[in-house]
């Protein structure tokens, strides 16, 4: 997830108690990154309902962390 953004992330994820909601975030997006594959390889049956949802979530995920990634920026002078 936002690997153009890879050395904040590191960075952020450095410091766990300021940070913590972001790890909570980024690692629920890559949960949810591993259910999307397995359904879309075919190992884990499911929907296409279920899969869309799974998808719009992480959707979601990706963009309420890269707003925390640039806020982080900008407030670290990164």
């Amino acid at each position: 997830m936002l690997h153009e953004y890879r050395d904040v992330i590191t960075h952020m994820k450095q410091n766990d108690a300021a940070n913590a909601h972001f790890l909570k975030i980024f690692d629920r997006h890559n949960d949810l990154d591993n259910q999307i594959s397995k359904a879309e390889n075919g190992e884990v049956p499911m929907t296409d309902l279920e899969l869309e949802k799974l998808k719009k979530e992480k959707l979601l995920l990706k963009d309420e962390a890269y707003a925390m990634i640039i806020e982080y920026k900008k407030e670290h002078s990164l």
